[in-house]
């Protein structure tokens, strides 16, 4: 199980209208947690903990990196599982 931290930031006013974290929580088997946001109609940052598979949490961050937004990864940490 991996859980990894970015930062995803807006580039433009009109990324701030996207529904991104939506769209990872729903078309990607991992769960969202907002850790920490500021965003307005202009844009802003977004510190989004992603967790679920290694390989299908880089999937959700690669497709969130084709949108255009800057992703920055903050923090990651990886476990086998064995610790259930």
């Amino acid at each position: 199980m991996a859980v990894i931290q970015v930062r995803i930031a807006t580039r433009t006013s009109e990324q701030a209208k996207e529904p991104a974290i939506h769209r990872v929580g729903h078309d990607f088997r991992v769960v969202t947690n907002i850790r920490r946001a500021q965003v307005n109609e202009e844009g802003g940052f977004v510190d989004l903990q992603l967790e679920g598979a290694l390989e299908e949490v880089q999937r959700a961050i690669a497709w969130l990196k084709t949108t255009g937004l800057s992703v920055e990864a903050r923090e990651r940490s990886v476990t086998d599982g064995s610790n259930l």
